[in-house]
């Protein structure tokens, strides 16, 4: 194949990046779910890119299934914020670990 895939791969990188960053620097539920998604779209965008890099369309399925799963976990992670804030009046995470105890 005469496609590079580095840009691709550079471009997965980044997003990944940002999205973990987002994930650990932040300290709001809502920011917190929102990189992860930044991580999901990376994950999908580097599975395309090596499928195609293969020439095999496992990539584009894994892909599908990728976002059928940032799909559930979008609206599984939206009703627990929507019932953090309900009960605490605030998104700030450190209420879920004191909810353990």
């Amino acid at each position: 194949m005469t496609q590079q895939i580095y840009p691709y791969i550079a471009l997965c990188g980044i997003l990944f990046g940002i999205g973990l960053v987002g994930f650990v620097a932040r300290r709001n539920l809502i920011v917190m779910f929102l990189s992860t998604e930044i991580m999901f779209q990376a994950i999908i965008i580097a599975a395309v890119a090596f499928g195609r890099w293969h020439g095999q369309l496992e990539g584009q399925a894994f892909a599908l299934m990728l976002i059928a799963v940032a799909a559930a976990e979008a609206a599984v992670g939206l009703a627990l914020v929507i019932v953090v804030f309900r009960r605490h009046e605030s998104l700030d995470p450190d209420i879920l670990n004191a909810m353990r105890g």
